[in-house]
């Protein structure tokens, strides 16, 4: 991990707001994301902008949610969130690899409460296998951050009672080290298994990323892609399309690009809805089939994942 020293000393501007930034939001740099940046004393850096402090989150913004996409007026028992009726989010910890700054799930930070306790877990699996949803995503925090073995286990105690399980994890592009062999062997002997991940910007895709998703892929299992619209990031056509073919050649399909979820302290990274629209129309003029992912809002009633255009009536 890049500690706060080594990023003070790039970005010295943030060396007295540290503190009530990191009191604020964590902040959690994993060295291989950093050695991706071009200049990680650029504050205008794509990659720098996801996961470094900014002042500006300490603002106050007349859009701000605290919960923008209703997860708590859905969740049934804790660590279990339905929005649907074929498939439930299971929240494994809520702990990351990294910290990215425009998370949804802000209040879900690292302490005595990250982890489900013992009984509080069972109840959370025992709620699930009693209602045997078609599909359970395991999600966080990242679950890749738990242990494998617990993971595994997780899979193994959900079945046959759920038919499909989804992992949704940013490490195979934060912290590619986690896609191990017990891992891509665990996932392939338990399918199907769906493992969605989240790339924002073409120069997230190293070498070492690259050897993580083929293993993944080369084991038979499908991998999708999520990427989240951001000022700054990749608010811009050309981008778009960069990561979009990026992903496909490496055989990973775009599956959702969300329009930016209002959390506090995120509002210099969000793209508003029409200005999305724009962009994905523009996309849309050069990429289609497997390269086109679907625009989407995920609206704070906690009725879950919407087309964009729909959102906007």
């Amino acid at each position: 991990m890049v500690g706060r020293e080594e990023v003070v000393a790039r970005r010295p501007d943030l060396a007295d707001r540290w503190a009530d930034l990191d009191g604020a939001f964590p902040v959690r740099v994993t060295r291989s994301f950093w050695d991706r940046m071009a200049d990680p004393s650029d504050p205008a850096d794509p990659l720098a902008l996801q996961v470094l402090p900014d002042p500006r989150e300490l603002l106050e913004d007349a859009g701000d949610i605290p919960d923008p996409v209703g997860d708590a007026a859905r969740s049934p028992v804790p660590w279990v969130v339905r929005k649907h009726r074929d498939r439930v989010l299971l929240l494994l910890t809520k702990r990351c690899h990294l910290y990215c700054r425009y998370c949804f799930r802000r209040d879900h930070q690292p302490g005595a409460s990250a982890d489900p306790d013992p009984e509080a877990w069972e109840r959370a699996l025992a709620w699930i296998r009693e209602q045997a949803p078609r599909e359970v995503i395991l999600s966080g925090g990242d679950p890749l951050v738990v242990p494998v073995p617990r993971l595994l286990d997780t899979i193994d105690r959900l079945r046959p009672a759920v038919r499909v399980i989804r992992v949704h994890t940013r490490a195979p592009i934060t912290f590619p080290e986690a896609v191990t062999d017990a891992l891509v062997a665990g996932l392939r002997a338990r399918a199907p298994v769906w493992v969605v991940v989240h790339a924002n910007h073409p120069r997230e895709l190293s070498v070492d990323v690259d050897t993580a998703l083929a293993r993944l892929v080369d084991a038979g299992i499908p991998v999708l892609d999520q990427t989240v619209l951001l000022r700054g990031v990749n608010d811009d056509p050309d981008v778009l399309a960069a990561l979009f073919e990026a992903l496909v050649e490496r055989r990973v399909m775009p599956y959702y690009l969300h329009v930016t979820d209002r959390v506090p302290g995120n509002a210099h990274l969000r793209v508003p809805l029409e200005e999305a629209i724009a962009l994905h129309d523009r996309v849309r003029r050069r990429l289609g089939g497997v390269a086109l992912p679907k625009l989407v809002l995920d609206p704070p009633d906690g009725s879950g994942k919407v087309d964009a255009r729909e959102a906007l009536g």
